[in-house]
């Protein structure tokens, strides 16, 4: 229960009460700054409160954006001022200030005073056409009731459920209808982590659909496909409507948007064999290649987050077409993020085959990633900008080096000091390179795969040897992702056996799990995973070098067994941590306002 303090002199016919009733407060009453002080003092710390004026006259979603966002420890609006039990003490102190210099006269105006004394970061919501006010005197009052009747807060209340920035087939074909079907869930009082789980549920049995390999199955796996987006959409409305925002729930809504995709590749490819076509180095690719776009996405971010002079003429390119509107749309839809993808998939899949469908997804996807890679790649060389040490960690937490990298890491620091600034992502392309040639271009079973992980090892170690602060060193994530993922595919691939790429296909769904849970800790400031689990896993050097050893000691039957053992492994030690920290996680709130690639 959060509680609200009434202060000041009570208006006749205020509905001021009753409205902080309605969002969850308990309301009690002080006629002056000293007994608000004390009725603050009895809350128990672990609530929320906020110190409101009697004679606040607004809208009721004012008052909702104001006092009841999770994401903020202080936040304030006109006549209004709530804290978070991990800001109780600033509004303590704010209004034993408060207490002091007015003594016991009426607490005319006190929550705007606390605003003003208080020592620590106010968050302030954009009201925009939304009132929120402390009319002086009944003429004012009057006049503020009626600019409220003007104005409908349920309009804006609908409308500001919907991102600020989303895809074309997302802003113009589910935003229109699912905002509603948000607000007929919080009128019943679903919560979004309900709706993200019905949408993950609906997806799988999506992929049930697929995978029974008949026409009907895959028309009514297209159809579930695009319900369950629908349904992806609505938790991020209903989280916006209700301000239901949660470190939980935001990790949630990201890790079951990639369970659903690829969940639903591999239901086309067991889709696939039932009818005698074996796509699954197509689903395998398709997962690969998506994953890695995703990383480049994150570790581009990451890396400029807060940089300094942060700017290049792509950049302000960029910026004045985002003046052109039509380019703006064009230019979403051809980095085809999830909303066209999966529209695109669902098509596909109940109208051409599940073949055809890869080779599309791959190569609309391929095309995505190179048009996307190389803006930033032209954004980060012409710019001159100056990265902290925080991305430099972020990058290195996104690299996910094991024991083997960090030993030659330290080994390698000083040959690392006379290396140019781009050293970092071309010793790292390099390895990998060096890598998946040893592994595609020599028969299963060969010593060379293992040789080519030795060499990928050394130079992992001596691309992260030194902090990753050049202008192109958060490409150095994503070419570990597509290095290791890949020799997973071609090894898979090689042996030839069956069950072989349906097994490397769990390995890297587990393994891209723990990379996905890696950058949500990033992203919602909760830190990386924990050391000990990173070296638990081996680090992506490590495990690139088992598989290689696995691939040259064993039979083709044997590997495809390992790979199974293995990723039932990986999936299981990572999967058990990262709930283990989400579900128990003290961290902020949060909320991501973008649609994923």
């Amino acid at each position: 229960m959060s509680t609200a303090i009434l202060t000041g002199q009570p208006v006749p016919g205020s509905s001021i009460e009753s409205e902080l009733r309605s969002l969850g407060f308990d309301v009690r009453a002080a006629a002056d700054a000293a007994e608000a002080e004390s009725l603050l003092a009895r809350v128990p710390s672990g609530e929320r409160v906020a110190v409101v004026d009697a004679r606040f006259v607004g809208h009721a979603h004012a008052l909702r954006l104001g006092l009841t966002d999770p994401r903020f420890p202080l936040a304030a609006i006109p006549g209004a001022v709530t804290a978070q039990p991990a800001a109780r003490q600033a509004l303590t102190r704010a209004l034993a200030r408060e207490n002091s210099a007015a003594g016991t006269t009426l607490v005319d105006s006190l929550a705007d005073r606390i605003v003003e004394a208080l020592d620590t970061e106010v968050h302030r919501p954009e009201l925009g056409s939304l009132v929120a006010t402390v009319p002086a005197d009944p003429q004012a009052r009057n006049e503020a009731r009626q600019a409220v009747a003007a104005v409908d807060d349920e309009a804006i209340r609908l409308k500001s459920a919907v991102k600020a920035r989303d895809g074309f087939f997302t802003t113009f074909f589910i935003s229109p209808y699912s905002r509603y079907i948000a607000r007929w869930c919080a009128r019943r009082g679903l919560t979004p982590n309900q709706v993200t789980t019905a949408s993950l549920l609906t997806a799988l049995i999506a992929a049930g659909c697929a995978a029974t390999g008949t026409r009907g199955g895959f028309v009514a796996a297209g159809v579930l496909l695009l319900f369950s987006f629908v349904l992806d959409c609505t938790d991020g409305q209903l989280a916006r409507y209700s301000l239901q925002y949660s470190t939980l729930g935001a990790w949630l809504d990201a890790t079951f948007d990639r369970a659903k995709e690829y969940a639903y590749y591999a239901g086309l490819a067991l889709g696939a064999a039932r009818g005698g076509d074996d796509v699954w180095a197509l689903a395998l690719g398709a997962m690969v290649l998506q994953t890695c776009r995703h990383v480049v996405d994150f570790s581009f971010n990451e890396a400029n987050h807060d940089a300094t002079a942060n700017t290049s003429p792509t950049a302000a390119l960029s910026d004045k077409l985002d003046s052109v509107g039509w380019t703006v749309w064009v230019r979403r839809m051809i980095v085809l993020p999830i909303g066209e993808r999966w529209a695109m998939i669902a098509v596909l899949t109940a109208f051409t085959t599940p073949r055809i469908t890869f080779y599309a997804l791959l190569i609309g996807c391929a095309f995505a990633a190179t048009y996307t890679t190389a803006g930033r790649v032209l954004r980060s060389v012409t710019r001159r900008a100056r990265r902290t040490d925080r991305a430099a960690r972020a990058l290195a937490d996104l690299a996910d080096s094991g024991p083997l990298a960090e030993g030659l890491a330290r080994a390698t620091k000083s040959v690392a000091r006379g290396l140019p600034g781009f050293a970092a992502p071309a010793v790292a392309l390099l390895g990998g390179l060096v890598l998946i040639a040893t592994a595609a271009f020599t028969g299963f079973g060969g010593p060379l795969p293992v040789v080519g992980a030795l060499v990928y090892a050394v130079t992992s170690g001596l691309a992260v040897a030194r902090p990753l602060k050049g202008p192109l060193d958060w490409l150095v994530p994503p070419v570990f992702r597509a290095a290791e993922y890949g020799t997973v595919l071609v090894l898979a691939a090689r042996a030839d056996v069956n069950g072989a790429l349906p097994a490397a296909f769990g390995l890297v769904a587990a393994v891209a799990y723990h990379h996905y849970d890696t950058v949500y800790r990033i992203r919602g400031n909760a830190g990386a995973p924990p050391a000990w689990l990173v070296r638990a896993v081996g680090g992506h050097e490590g495990r690139t070098l088992l598989v290689t050893v696995l691939a040259a000691v064993l039979t083709a039957s044997q590997f495809q067994a390992a790979l199974t053992v293995l990723a039932v492994a990986v999936a299981l030690v990572v999967l058990v941590e990262s709930i283990r920290f989400w579900v128990s996680a003290g961290a902020p709130a949060v909320h991501d306002e973008g649609e994923p690639a």
